[in-house]
């Protein structure tokens, strides 16, 4: 196995920025002639020239590009493992990282996560907003330990636990004609122009395929990134949009808008853990797996149904 050792990659890393050995060399403190005989020992312990020596300056080869792509992700996780052992030194006992969507921030992980916790003081969670075909991704290729995403987003090769559900509702101003209405169909909202959330959302697409197999038209006219953008918007009479109802209620209660239960089983949503490979996580992570798993049974009756069913 070739030797390579982390002060070289680090040393590597700069040249990649800066682009110019002696500006390199100013950053890392050390001298010229230094940093040339270690890039130098680099390429012929790798057999690969890894740098093209230019007039005013250097500029990476193929292998050099591939190897500041290892270097930087070998680099950022050895930064991970420092921080990680530091916080063991101040009482952490446990690290999972989890990335989630929206909904699932915004509805549910609050009081779930907050629940683990208080069960396990010690442990540290990192959690991050992601896509859900971001987040599918990023658990495939190991970058964070648990990914909460929407269901419908194909998800092969992971393994998948349930954890929640939620219903979508039609957000509109008090005064639009669909305000009223005990409960709406996409037909019923397809006429009216719409406030989306931008195109690679899962939400946006649950919305236009859901479309496209009733052979509806949607009117999307503003796409922004935010739930409260959206509301905004709504509230603003510039059109009705499609949310998830927990996740709307606070908005609902502060803005001059309502929420309208959408009749449909597409607007009927699971939510999804997926993880790599459940029997590989640590300890800890498996814990946390089987906490926000369990709450799926504990939630109760499908809240899509019961608003349905309560108009």
């Amino acid at each position: 196995m070739r030797r390579i050792d982390f002060i070289t990659l680090k040393l590597f890393s700069t040249i990649a920025d800066e682009l110019n050995l002696t500006k390199a060399a100013e950053r890392e403190h050390l001298a010229l002639a230094a940093v040339s005989k270690r890039i130098t020992d680099l390429e012929e312990e790798l057999g690969v020239q890894l740098l093209y020596r230019l007039a005013k300056g250097v500029a990476l080869t193929p292998g050099g590009h591939a190897l500041l792509h290892h270097a930087r992700n070998i680099l950022s996780n050895l930064e991970r493992l420092d921080a990680d052992l530091s916080e063991y030194s101040h009482g952490v006992r446990g690290h999972v990282r989890i990335y989630a969507n929206t909904s699932s921030i915004i509805q549910f992980m609050p009081e779930d996560l907050s629940s683990f916790l208080h069960q396990h003081p010690a442990i540290k969670i990192d959690l991050e907003e992601k896509m859900s075909a971001e987040i599918i991704r990023a658990v495939r290729e190991g970058l964070t330990d648990i990914g909460i995403y929407n269901g419908h987003v194909p998800a092969e090769g992971l393994e998948l636990f349930p954890y929640r559900q939620d219903c979508l509702i039609l957000i509109a101003p008090t005064d639009h004609p669909l305000a009223s209405r005990p409960v709406v169909t996409l037909q019923d909202i397809a006429p009216y122009d719409i406030v989306s959330l931008r195109q690679d959302s899962s939400l946006h697409w649950l919305v236009c395929q859901s479309a496209q197999k009733l052979e509806i038209t949607l009117r999307v006219r503003i796409q922004v990134h935010s739930f409260d953008a959206i509301c905004r918007m709504i509230e603003a009479g510039l059109g009705v949009g499609i949310l998830p109802d927990k996740a709307a209620q606070s908005h609902i209660r502060s803005m001059r808008i309502v929420g309208v239960p959408i009749d449909g089983s597409w607007a009927r949503r699971k939510i999804n853990i997926c993880v790599r490979d459940y029997n590989s996580l640590s300890v800890i992570a498996k814990q946390l797996v089987d906490h926000l798993s369990s709450s799926s049974a504990s939630s109760g009756k499908d809240q899509c149904s019961e608003k349905l069913e309560s108009r």
